[in-house]
C-alpha cells in the first residue's frame, strides 16, 4: 500500500490577503460612487445594487453589494 502523506488545509497567505484587498477596494469605491450619486439624486439606488435591497444605510449596502458581486466573480 502506498503512503499517502497527510497536508493540513492550506490556510490563507498573505497573497490571497493582496489579492481579496485588490478586488474589494476598487469594486467598493465604484459600487459607492454609485450609491452616493443615486443618494445625492433621490434614485432608489439599492435595487441597482447586488444583496444591498434590504440594507438600512449607504456603507452597508455598498459593502453587501460587493461581497455579493466577488461571490459571482470568484
Amino acid at each position: 500500500m502506498a503512503d499517502i502523506p497527510f497536508f493540513p488545509e492550506k490556510t490563507p497567505e498573505k497573497d490571497d490577503k493582496l489579492t481579496f484587498v485588490l478586488i474589494f477596494v476598487p469594486c467598493f469605491a465604484v459600487f459607492f460612487i454609485v450609491a452616493l450619486l443615486g443618494q445625492l439624486v433621490g434614485v432608489h439606488w439599492r435595487s441597482w445594487l447586488p444583496g444591498a435591497e434590504n440594507m438600512t444605510n449607504v456603507f452597508a449596502g455598498v459593502k453587501a453589494a460587493v461581497y455579493t458581486f466577488m461571490s459571482h466573480i470568484i
